[in-house]
């Protein structure tokens, strides 16, 4: 494998995660425009990661964050504590008692059912973490003093402000110095880039981190708004869009960022909210093309933070040394289990993992 992984017994941490977390808000099986009850998790794009890696994989795993300094923040905290994942380097921000210059994100999200969509909606405006600046964290510290084998973030984070896009660039620079493997979800979200400039703002931005990242995730959507990179139609046919589309996408992608080592991405068909067709294809400059099991109609739960436990799952086969198609089955098979689950973060164990991987079924284990 081309990458070239720091040994875990140089380093603190297997994985840091930098991003915002939110406070998530989850109906059950109502809507949020009726609700009387929600329950409470957390959840933030490149955080589902690191937690994923913990929870399901036991690597250790710190989150680079900044929270409020209020109740809602330390709820957070706790939350993350329950987790496993290091909460040292959470920049707590004092809060001014109303949240006009200071406060934390909160994300209302529906599961969806049958033919109604999932739904999100977000309450995030001037969040501590959008407020990030560079030089606020000692990278050099956690890198270098404390040692870290994979950093992890990703365009949600990069979207919230123009500091946070810089922070970006300062910390995947500072990971490359160290030694440190990045990656980054190009997770692009229609909502974080309508008002600041849409796609091409979105493509500004991503196309100036790409140059540092050694492992890009993402679906057809997100290499489309956020890279440009075009995917051919293949009509609704997923093992046409694995065989040809995907893999010319990812070709060019390649080819147009040579210091990517890997490139991962999730395949979808959506029959309803509750029935998808999933799969995933990766690609690493060592092993070439590798093509997860498709799964046609998997039934879903919540299907948030499926995309997020496919990156946990193949980045922890890479971290593990494994060939691109081990990690990429394994980031397949998390991804369909996480989506069985409510909540953005994962409930799966590695032995569920490896079990489906290799062609486990869903059997009672008594």
């Amino acid at each position: 494998m081309s990458l070239s992984i720091r040994p875990a017994a140089d380093c603190r941490y297997d994985i840091a995660s930098l991003g915002e977390i939110m406070l998530r808000l989850d109906p059950g099986e109502g809507r949020i425009r009726t609700a009387r009850n929600f329950k409470v998790w957390e959840g933030g794009g490149e955080y589902n990661v690191a937690r994923g890696l913990r929870r399901a994989f036991s690597q250790r795993a710190v989150a680079v964050t900044a929270l409020a300094d209020n109740e809602v923040g330390r709820l957070v905290e706790d939350f993350m504590l329950t987790g496993g994942v290091d909460t040292s380097f959470i920049n707590w921000v004092p809060y001014d008692g109303i949240g006009r210059e200071v406060r934390n994100g909160l994300n209302f999200t529906e599961r969806g059912f049958g033919v109604r969509g999932a739904v999100g909606v977000s309450d995030r405006g001037n969040t501590a973490i959008s407020q990030l600046r560079p030089g606020q964290v000692d990278w050099d510290h956690l890198f270098g003093e404390l040692g870290v084998r994979w950093l992890h973030t990703g365009g949600i984070f990069a979207a919230l402000s123009e500091s946070t896009a810089e922070v970006v660039i300062e910390a995947v620079a500072a990971a490359k110095q160290h030694g440190t493997v990045v990656s980054y979800d190009l997770n692009y979200r229609p909502s974080l880039w309508k008002t600041i400039g849409g796609q091409a703002k979105a493509q500004q931005v991503n196309t100036a981190i790409a140059p540092h990242i050694d492992v890009m995730i993402g679906n057809e959507e997100d290499f489309t708004a956020s890279l440009g990179f075009e995917v051919a139609d293949a009509g609704d046919n997923l093992e046409n869009l694995q065989v040809d589309s995907f893999k010319s996408m990812i070709t060019e992608a390649a080819r147009t960022y040579p210091n990517f080592q890997v490139i991962g991405t999730t395949l979808r068909t959506v029959h309803s909210a509750s029935d998808n067709d999933w799969g995933a294809i990766a690609w690493s400059r060592d092993d070439g093309f590798a093509v997860a099991t498709h799964r046609e109609h998997l039934e879903i739960l919540d299907r948030v933070g499926g995309g997020d436990s496919f990156a946990s799952g193949l980045i922890y086969g890479l971290l593990e040394g494994e060939p691109v198609q081990t990690a990429v089955e394994y980031g397949a098979a998390h991804g369909a289990l996480a989506m069985t689950t409510p909540g953005d973060t994962t409930m799966v164990t590695k032995a569920e993992v490896l079990k489906l991987a290799g062609g486990g079924s869903a059997r009672v284990d008594r």
